[in-house]
């Protein structure tokens, strides 16, 4: 799905996800039996699997300085939805009593329907690349190509795959390292959200509370996306901000696993979920943005995503069986895997910058990446150095 923004029309791509996950999503409020809604629940996932090739997409359009902030603004919309979502959940079932639709089914109607209005202003106004976006002038556009020539250094069809390119990042030991990462980093990305206002009320507050204390952890998040994003791609590095909230998000983890440990106060423990959070919605936004960067054709970029999300988002098949019942109410055990799991994401980051430092020096010392002094200005224009 995520390859598939290389090889169809963007605008026709991004109408045909959001039209089908907005169709099977109202259809959940028809439903007559569970297979029927598994059935349902599986066209969606395969719908939404579309959407995590949008970095890739927005590679099309921005350089590899400017991509990181690009995508924190996608990033971004998770924990900023997360956020609301318990909220709005909550409005639609008291507004679904005044109503003669069951409050499931009008919960899954007005949070799916809206999409088929969006696909249709989709069609219209999404750009394929910056040559077809409408909304730029003749000089515009001509402006957009140039600057992202210097990114382009390998020569491949305008449309279509390069398979030698595809296979030759398959084999790439950058490639595996980063998928390992986000397979890491999706195990407390993808647990803690589905967990935390159950993990709340064990704390011995309400339910309402525990909404409530659910949305400001993600708040912040929201913000920490975008700003480490911004410096990220100001400095133009990815390792040190992926392991420093890396060992952020660990460090929120054990704090939480030690003040239940040791019987501290339930708002030490609800302290350490801030650090956690923003760490590892921070850590993914740039793991995401490291990939593409390092790859230097667009097949490779295309290949490099798809086995980066397909490993990847194994993690969540792992991360939603670590908060058992079983562990309730200090989810000990869940909390040090976690905890484990970034410690890994932080050390594999590690070893990626020293390889990609290493893969930069022997560029330098084959003339690559220099001009003059009796260098090729040829072998220039087709060198790459590796963002670390």
């Amino acid at each position: 799905m995520s390859i598939l923004w290389k090889i169809i029309p963007a605008h026709i791509y991004v109408t045909a996800i959001v039209l089908s996950w907005g169709i099977v999503a109202s259809l959940q409020s028809v439903v007559t039996s569970f297979p029927g809604l598994m059935v349902l629940r599986i066209l969606l996932g395969i719908g939404e699997a579309g959407f995590t090739g949008i970095p890739f997409y927005l590679s099309f359009f921005f350089k590899r300085e400017e991509l990181a902030l690009r995508t924190g603004y996608f990033i971004s919309a998770a924990p900023l939805a997360t956020a609301f979502a318990s909220s709005l959940a909550w409005v639609i079932i008291e507004v679904a009593r005044y109503c003669p639709i069951a409050p499931w089914r009008l919960l899954f109607l007005l949070e799916g329907f809206p999409s088929v209005l969006v696909a249709v202003v989709a069609w219209r106004i999404i750009p394929d690349s910056p040559s077809t976006a409408t909304y730029l002038t003749r000089r515009e556009k001509k402006v957009a190509r140039l600057r992202l020539r210097k990114d382009h250094h390998t020569t491949e069809p305008s449309k279509g795959l390069n398979v030698r390119h595809m296979i030759e990042t398959i084999t790439d030991p950058k490639s595996w390292l980063t998928a390992i990462m986000l397979f890491c980093a999706n195990m407390a990305f993808s647990s803690l959200p589905a967990f935390l206002p159950n993990i709340i009320h064990e704390m011995k507050h309400s339910v309402v509370m525990s909404q409530a204390l659910a949305a400001p952890p993600y708040l912040l998040s929201f913000f920490a996306v975008i700003l480490t994003a911004y410096l990220s791609d100001r400095w133009q590095n990815r390792a040190y901000f992926v392991i420093f909230h890396s060992l952020l998000s660990a460090s929120g983890y054990s704090f939480i696993a030690l003040a239940g440990v040791r019987g501290w106060s339930t708002w030490f423990r609800y302290a350490g979920i801030y650090p956690a959070a923003i760490g590892f919605f921070c850590v993914i936004t740039i793991i995401i943005t490291w990939t593409i960067n390092n790859q230097d054709s667009e097949s490779k970029q295309g290949a490099g995503f798809a086995m980066l999300q397909t490993i990847g988002q194994f993690g969540p098949l792992l991360g939603v069986t670590l908060y058992p019942e079983s562990d309730a109410p200090l989810y000990t055990s869940g909390m040090c895997a976690c905890a484990i799991s970034m410690t890994i994401v932080a050390i594999l980051a590690a070893i990626l910058r020293i390889y990609l430092a290493r893969l930069n020096k022997a560029v330098d010392g084959d003339g690559y990446g220099k001009i003059g002094e009796g260098h090729n200005p040829v072998k220039h224009k087709t060198a790459f150095r590796f963002m670390l």
